[in-house]
């Protein structure tokens, strides 16, 4: 048997696995989403409208008021082509003082906006006898799939997605994941648990994938792209840009340094998928805990959490890609969904 031959079958015989929603190095929460961390919730509101194919994501902490009761919080700048708002003071004082919203590139104004009204409700002396709010937003780029240049961001969306998050919410081609693409395929959003039992704790990560070159693409060790670029004769390829958020939450009780060091493993999931975090991609990892007071355990003892944060941030892109619909937007272009392609392969 040849080597390509070898590759195939080996791929085909993960993806029976990965339709029954892989087999993860580690124990996973009860639904292996964000939202097995208690009190974390997730809302979308998308936007699928012709050439307007976007949407906004909400990550919801727990919390009534996270200005006046903020989290420790951790940042990891990996490739930094990325226009956020908000991490050069987490990355100062540590700490979450808003829920986090995810969307396209030009609509971090709007959803910044969207967010110091939220804050305001809730402390009317929001910046007169109180200090002013860091809100945090983060992008990437969906101008393939989506006309961008319409602004079609609202706050009024950014306020459904923030109001209808929940523990059960979708995946894959929804919200901020409407227009993403992801190693030529679509991305979107994606998600993944792992239970850290010795330190009884959960840690959860979501991602919002749209980066990665295909023939790049590595699924549980196989080489995937390289027998799929054939199947995709006529599609634009994608570099490695056009960026990937990765949120983690934990209810483990850790401070700001040791969420950011939870933060960075973050690239070691995206490099077992074939990245390497290419010149135009914004590759940024949050981690915050839902703790308020933090406890931190011996540096050591993170070593499960270190683990895990690899490994459910590769299984969260998978995840995106599984999840995906296909998409055609913006100038007719087109993504089709890895789960098109895969059965395709074993047809």
């Amino acid at each position: 048997m040849d080597y390509q031959q070898l590759q195939r079958d080996l791929l085909l015989d993960r993806w029976r696995d990965l339709r029954q929603l892989g087999q993860p190095r580690s124990a996973c929460g009860p639904t292996n989403r964000i939202s097995d961390v208690a009190g974390v919730r997730v809302g979308h509101d998308t936007l699928n409208e012709g050439e307007t194919q976007t949407g906004v994501t909400a990550i919801v902490p727990p919390g009534d008021n996270l200005f006046l009761t903020p989290l420790p919080c951790g940042v990891e700048v990996l490739n930094g082509f990325a226009k956020p708002v908000g991490l050069i003071q987490i990355e100062e004082l540590g700490v979450l003082q808003t829920p986090i919203l995810l969307s396209n590139t030009l609509a971090v104004g709007t959803l910044f906006t969207a967010l110091v009204r939220d804050a305001i409700r809730r402390n009317p002396e929001l910046g007169r006898t109180l200090p002013t709010v860091n809100p945090l937003v983060l992008e990437c780029n969906d101008g393939w799939l989506n006309d961008i240049q319409a602004l079609a961001i609202s706050e009024a969306m950014a306020q459904a997605a923030l109001q209808t998050a929940s523990a059960d919410f979708a995946r894959g081609s929804v919200g901020a994941g409407r227009g993403m693409s992801c190693f030529s395929l679509k991305g979107g959003i994606g998600t993944a648990s792992r239970l850290i039992p010795s330190l009884n704790a959960t840690l959860g990560v979501l991602v919002l994938a749209n980066f990665g070159a295909l023939e790049a693409l590595t699924i549980d060790g196989v080489r995937a792209g390289e027998m799929i670029v054939p199947l995709l004769t006529g599609n634009a390829p994608q570099l490695d840009a056009g960026s990937v958020i990765i949120i983690m939450a934990t209810d483990a009780p850790l401070d700001a340094r040791q969420l950011k060091r939870i933060a960075k493993r973050a690239g070691a999931g995206l490099g077992r998928l074939g990245s390497y975090w290419g010149h135009g991609s914004g590759d940024i990892a949050v981690a915050f805990s839902t703790q308020p007071l933090p406890q931190p355990p011996q540096d050591d003892t993170l070593e499960p959490l270190l683990a895990a944060a690899a490994d459910a941030t590769e299984q969260a892109v998978l995840d995106a890609l599984l999840s995906a619909e296909a998409v055609t937007g913006f100038r007719g272009h087109h993504r089709p969904s890895l789960t098109q392609i895969l059965d395709r392969l074993t047809s």
